[in-house]
């Protein structure tokens, strides 16, 4: 069901002009665009380096084991699910390892940056994408299950979002979460990534419930490497001397350890565990009917 973003008008899907005012969004290269004010950058948005995260999203350790978590999450809750939008998705890492490990998926994904839409089309070229406000979504009861990997955090009502993304799914459909984890683990990075905040468990845990969800599962990840983690981002305190690029580079050699210690860990996160500290979370949910 498609719902218009002017008048908040229900309507059939097919067509995005809407027979009751007539709103019909506008087009950036092929792509819907609902909230073109934003498809350029806002000052509240990171400078985001989309050709470096492009090419980390398919080597760096940490992005590497984010997506092998996220696909295994989805099909360990949600086997079932035929429909999934990735909403804030980015240049579209997790949307392609989404498509590389469930082909049979009707794969949407969205974003208010049009740049990373065009580099994330180019990666998934069968998903159909969006460009939109996520507190304005043309979307109702349309999917089976949605992802948002690191995107709350950015946002000044996390609880707001998600009760907008809560209307988008099915009853009793899903949601796939990530975010940072720790307070104590804020730095420059997060200042210049335009963090609004850090979680704990509790937190992340309470704002989904209140936003209409079930939590089925819960757990850090990123925990292995925390020591390390934790000692980089006491050498970025200081949000002037901060090169954003440094987060994306890093040796063959390091990589290659944590990327060994995320396998590790990952296994037992299959494993049934709920790990209790990392530098980010994971969570599963439902929607409530």
């Amino acid at each position: 069901m498609h719902v218009c973003t002017a008048c908040e008008a229900s309507f059939a899907g097919g067509a995005w002009t809407c027979p009751s005012c007539g709103f019909s969004p506008v087009f950036l290269e092929g792509i819907p665009a609902f909230a073109p004010e934003l498809a350029a950058g806002h000052l509240a948005d990171a400078a985001y380096l989309h050709e470096a995260l492009a090419t980390a999203d398919e080597e760096h350790f940490w992005f590497v084991a984010r997506h092998r978590l996220v696909t295994w999450a989805l099909g360990r809750y949600f086997p079932e699910a035929r429909t999934f939008c990735d909403f804030g998705c980015g240049s579209g890492g997790v949307l392609a390892a989404i498509h590389d490990s469930n082909p049979h998926l009707t794969l949407t994904a969205a974003d208010a940056l049009a740049d990373a839409l065009k580099r994330a089309r180019q990666r998934v070229p069968v998903a159909e994408f969006f460009q939109l406000d996520l507190h304005h979504l043309p979307f109702a009861a349309e999917f089976d299950v949605v992802g948002l990997f690191d995107v709350i955090e950015h946002l000044d009502d996390d609880r707001a979002t998600l009760e907008a993304i809560r209307s988008t799914i099915v009853p009793g459909g899903g949601l796939l979460m990530t975010v940072p984890q720790h307070r104590w683990l804020w730095s420059a990075v997060d200042e210049f990534s335009r963090h609004r905040r850090r979680y704990t468990r509790r937190q992340l845990v309470d704002t989904i419930v209140r936003a209409g969800f079930a939590v089925e599962y819960v757990t850090s990840f990123m925990a292995l490497i925390l020591p390390a983690l934790f000692a980089s981002r006491l050498r970025r305190r200081d949000p002037a001397s901060l090169d954003p690029a440094a987060e994306l580079r890093i040796g063959p050699i390091t990589n290659t350890l944590f990327a060994a210690l995320c396998v590790i860990e990952q296994q037992a996160i299959v494993r049934g565990v709920s790990l209790p500290a990392g530098g980010s979370l994971l969570a599963v949910a439902r929607r409530t009917l």
